[in-house]
């Protein structure tokens, strides 16, 4: 097994062997799909927008990847940059340490989303699962490059945990479908990712440009939170 392999696992372990952090991992998903949903679908009805039905259900599967790893990537920048420089210090470098993070960063990801996607499997069914379990991927790393940017700049844990709560908040309501405007800004980090969602969950087509926009903002979003991760690990030299 190659050292950055080896590194990767470890920083996954890291996370896993927190009994808290494995109950988030079960419950939360469970949470946003089958009582979030309804409740989103509620404030979306006051806001004089449709969002009900399987169209939320959909969404908070999309929103619980973000949530988790939004927060996830927040803590794995703030807790661990002392650990991280020693780790570049000692020969690994901060680009490799960077790399060891985005993997584990992004296994977490995709372990999140497949618990989100099965809740919402389980609870309603999903008209295009293919295009569901992307959109849901697309939240999940989207919120590990917004959490790991958090993270680099806010060194404090309850000011930065709670500015990824306001982030996570302002974009919820700025959805597609919440208001009778389609949300309280023109544009969220996860606003085309939505769509999508919204479209698989109720059997819609998926225009094109929508999977171009999703895919630039996914990967813009991973660039941001290696440079991230790189920033914590480097030295101070």
């Amino acid at each position: 097994m190659s050292a950055l392999a080896f590194v990767s696992g470890s920083f996954v372990r890291e996370h896993l062997r927190t009994p808290v952090t494995m109950v988030m991992l079960a419950a939360i998903p469970v949470f946003f799909v089958l009582i979030f949903a309804s409740v989103l679908g509620q404030f979306a009805g006051a806001l004089g927008g449709t969002l009900a039905g399987g169209a939320a259900s959909a969404i908070s599967a999309g929103w619980a990847a973000a949530f988790l790893c939004g927060s996830l990537a927040f803590f794995q920048v703030s807790s661990s940059r002392g650990a991280d420089r020693r780790l570049a210090s000692a020969g690994m470098g901060a680009g490799r340490v960077a790399l060891a993070r985005i993997t584990a960063a992004v296994a977490l990801g995709v372990a999140v989303s497949a618990t989100a996607y099965l809740t919402l499997w389980a609870r309603s069914g999903i008209a295009h699962p293919a295009h569901a379990a992307a959109a849901i991927l697309a939240f999940a790393f989207i919120y590990i490059g917004i959490g790991a940017l958090i993270g680099a700049f806010v060194s404090g844990a309850l000011e930065g945990s709670l500015l990824v709560v306001l982030v996570f908040s302002v974009d919820v309501f700025s959805g597609p479908a919440m208001t009778s405007t389609g949300g309280l800004l023109a544009y969220g980090p996860t606003r085309d990712a939505a769509k999508l969602l919204i479209a698989a969950g109720t059997g819609q087509g998926s225009p094109g440009g929508e999977w171009a926009a999703v895919t630039a903002t996914v990967a813009a979003a991973l660039a941001a939170a290696f440079g991230a991760f790189w920033l914590a690990a480097r030295s101070r030299t």
